[in-house]
């Protein structure tokens, strides 16, 4: 069992209510869960992955310490601004693409 941390951007009441029910909210939608087994973990994140709904504007990360992940972290997320999580010399970074606007400005 590992420490797993969702953390909420415009989360919903029902999934803010939820995440409450199975784990600490620390802060304004942070949750922890010190002790969150495996089969807990991916019950709680398929429910957010069937609650959350892409015409919304609400973010979800879940992360939680894995010896075979990179950088022994594992990352999920739901939401925009969509990220790509990459690792680059073993360290986490989360990538996303430049606005159209300002990729054009940053070409000439």
């Amino acid at each position: 069992m590992a420490m797993t941390v969702v953390v909420t951007r415009n989360a919903s009441g029902r999934i803010r209510g939820y995440l409450t029910s199975c784990m600490c909210e620390i802060a304004p939608g942070v949750y922890t869960a010190p002790t969150m087994n495996v089969s807990l973990r991916t019950h709680v994140w398929n429910v957010l992955t069937s609650w959350w709904s892409p015409r919304d504007d609400v973010s979800i990360v879940m992360t939680w310490p894995e010896k075979s992940a990179p950088g022994h972290q594992r990352i999920l997320t739901l939401g925009s601004p969509r990220t790509e999580v990459v690792v680059l010399d073993g360290v986490h970074a989360s990538r996303r693409d430049l606005p159209t606007a300002l990729a054009s400005v940053l070409a000439r």
